[in-house]
């Protein structure tokens, strides 16, 4: 059986850290060893011993390149790059505000390519292993009726990311794409949806401790492997529709 590759050690930056998905990554990449920049709108640290939180609002580029830059004054260069911040909102596209059009894509699609921007030079100087982590959406790969702009920003995380594995691949960087389809966190039960937490439908779904163990799986592949793309769902959640 091949061995997990280890983390102890390695910097991270997870962007949208303090809740969700973020929070249940940056837990687990902790455990691994490897030191975490935690970057959300809070700072927030709670429960990650050792993190170092920065308050970032991944929409402002200045912000995140400011973030991105103390993180590695304090803990090193990141190897470990994860784009997770995300917001959304849910009606037919003649009805979603316009603001709300472009908190999506300046949040989803934006702060994931500000990111990028911020963490790849540095992560390409050091010549070591990099990885890109991007957490998209299953909505990056259908085209979900009622939510289309966040859809769009999804879709363009996804094209995104294909295309720096074309342009990384052969540098050492690898991109991991990473699709899940509903997961029980605060964005489930957004005021939009008409849902709550104890809702069968989101009591269902997947939690982000899923998730985030498929992200560990993928990061600690053999460097001669990457995992690429991954799709998941909950068994309860059809595969269409």
């Amino acid at each position: 059986m091949t061995s997990n590759v280890s983390l102890d050690g390695r910097v991270a930056v997870v962007t949208g850290a303090s809740k969700g998905i973020g929070l249940a990554l940056s837990k687990r990449l902790a455990e691994a060893g490897a030191k975490v920049g935690m970057l959300s709108r809070s700072g927030s640290t709670e429960g990650v011993p050792g993190a170092l939180g920065v308050a970032c609002d991944v929409a402002d580029h200045d912000g995140v390149v400011a973030a991105v830059n103390q993180v590695r004054d304090q803990l090193g260069v990141p190897s470990i790059a994860v784009a997770n911040a995300g917001v959304g909102h849910y009606a037919n596209f003649v009805d979603t505000p316009i603001e709300r059009s472009q908190e999506m894509i300046a949040t989803n699609l934006l702060g994931t390519i500000y990111l990028y921007d911020a963490v790849l030079p540095m992560m390409l100087a050091t010549g070591e292993p990099g990885d890109l982590v991007t957490l998209a959406s299953e909505a990056g790969r259908r085209g979900f009726p009622g939510e289309a702009v966040y859809v769009a920003s999804k879709f363009g995380q996804v094209g995104l990311s294909r295309a720096l594995d074309g342009e990384l691949r052969e540098k050492g960087i690898r991109v991991h794409i990473l699709c899940p389809g509903g997961v029980h966190t605060e964005f489930a039960i957004a005021e939009d949806r008409g849902r709550s937490h104890d809702d069968p439908t989101v009591q269902a779904m997947l939690k982000p401790e899923d998730v985030a163990d498929v992200a560990m799986y993928s990061l600690t592949r053999p460097r001669n492997m990457r995992m690429y793309e991954v799709a998941m769902r909950s068994v309860s959640e059809a595969i269409w529709g």
